[in-house]
């Protein structure tokens, strides 16, 4: 066979192949889903859509059981005011302490080397998976009036922090702190450190590379960890009443009072679960950025 005749025959195989693909008798390109996959199977819709019921269905019922006739009324009460007063005072409280100790102690963790540093991150997120009554608990037995810090406290200043607003913030940032120093511990984890070095190269005390430098670059990690600090705060319960109490005016926070309403108003508690309900919601769109729109 000459070159021409190779040639020849190369060109009909090339024509018939390309022919054959359109006739749809070559190789097809097979349409797949947006998520690689050819549709979700049913034994995972199925659960994936009873695990949405069961989390929307009671938000729904708690808005569509809600007294919006009576609203202004229910909150306006002065019951009510107090409980909402109190608990902003105090979730904001005890998120400043959760700023003022918790950013130290995430850049200790994140950019320190130390004996233990694995056991010192487990400790710091311990509240975040204990009972909050054993948190309020523990509370009681380290800063009550016979606990090993709180008997000095009481003895030497005439401190005593259970049953006072004083406590209801120590109880709230005790449970609201790890969730700071976890988020601002992860930002300085993925900040990078050549900028401080950079900075100490210049003459900078690692002070000043940490207020004048790090501090900017971490602005939006300490962001996020505050308002997920003082939603948390706000909704405590369990270690707020064991070791505050639930006394009007004085520890009885929004959760709190609606534990005492439901038995007497049920229209007050379910309007003051609307209001935490709508603060949750303004968290969320708040972090929008960080976690709503991953993909």
């Amino acid at each position: 066979m000459t070159p021409a005749d190779t040639s020849g025959a190369a060109a009909r195989t090339h024509k018939g192949t390309r022919k054959g693909t359109r006739k749809g008798t070559g190789p097809r390109r097979r349409r797949v889903g947006a998520g690689g996959g050819q549709g979700v199977p049913l034994p995972l819709l199925l659960p994936a859509l009873l695990a949405l019921a069961f989390l929307l269905v009671p938000l729904l019922a708690l808005l569509v059981r809600a007294p919006w006739q009576s609203m202004p009324e229910q909150l306006t009460s002065p019951v009510v005011w107090q409980a909402l007063r109190l608990s902003l005072v105090c979730a904001t409280a005890a998120t400043a302490v959760s700023l003022v100790l918790g950013v130290p102690l995430a850049w200790l963790l994140a950019r320190t080397e130390f004996p233990g540093r694995g056991l010192v991150r487990a400790l710091v997120t311990l509240p975040l998976v204990l009972p909050p009554v054993v948190g309020g608990v523990a509370l009681l037995m380290a800063l009550g009036r016979n606990g090993i810090v709180g008997q000095w406290l009481d003895q030497w200043f005439g401190i005593s922090l259970p049953f006072t607003t004083a406590g209801v913030v120590v109880a709230e940032a005790f449970v609201a702190m790890p969730f700071l120093v976890i988020s601002v511990e992860g930002t300085l984890r993925a900040t990078d450190r050549r900028y401080e070095e950079a900075a100490a190269t210049l003459g900078a005390s690692r002070f000043t590379a940490f207020r004048r430098v790090t501090l900017p670059l971490i602005a939006p990690g300490i962001a996020a960890g505050s308002v997920l600090a003082w939603a948390r705060a706000l909704g405590e319960f369990g270690a707020t009443i064991t070791f505050a109490g639930n006394f009007p005016d004085r520890t009885q926070t929004m959760p709190l009072a609606v534990y005492l309403a439901l038995q007497s108003d049920p229209e007050a508690a379910i309007a003051l679960s609307v209001v935490l309900l709508a603060v949750s919601i303004a968290v969320l769109a708040g972090l929008r950025d960080r976690w709503m729109t991953a993909s």
